[in-house]
């Protein structure tokens, strides 16, 4: 039976939780989620999880913050001024917006506090900071 091994495409199932149990994505309901092993596409530990597993196997990893997200850095905060934000929005702590880098490039950023006069801006993954747990299952491998 082939096992997966680096540049390999894979289809998998897979529950993603939070080490206190909270489930913060899954592919249940969904198509299995396929990627090629050791392209990136995927978080270091989750990509490293797949080496060798059979078709039909099934694995819990646990996969600590530094590969999966990484930890939280204050340099991903930035101040941006209200100015800058339309007449017509209000801004609130938690709010999800799109902003893009010199290169055209778009990224989430949520709204962490707002001043008189500016509000900051966390571009921080939501899940940096967090050691991961995932219930992975090999569908297929192409």
């Amino acid at each position: 039976m082939a096992q997966v091994k680096s540049g390999d495409t894979v289809r998998v199932h897979y529950h993603g939780k939070l080490t206190n149990g909270t489930t913060f994505d899954s592919s249940e309901g969904r198509d299995p989620l396929e990627f090629t092993v050791g392209s990136g596409q995927v978080i270091k530990g989750f990509d490293d999880a797949m080496l060798e597993m059979n078709i039909g196997d099934k694995k819990t990893v646990n996969i600590p913050v530094e590969n999966a997200y990484g930890q939280r850095s204050d340099e991903m905060l930035m101040e941006y001024p209200m100015s800058e934000f339309p007449a017509d929005m209000k801004a609130e702590v938690g709010m999800e917006l799109h902003m893009s880098d010199n290169m055209g490039n778009v990224f989430p950023v949520i709204i962490a506090e707002v001043k008189e006069d500016k509000v900051v801006l966390d571009a921080n993954h939501p899940l940096a900071g967090e050691d991961l747990v995932f219930e992975i299952e090999l569908v297929s491998i192409a």
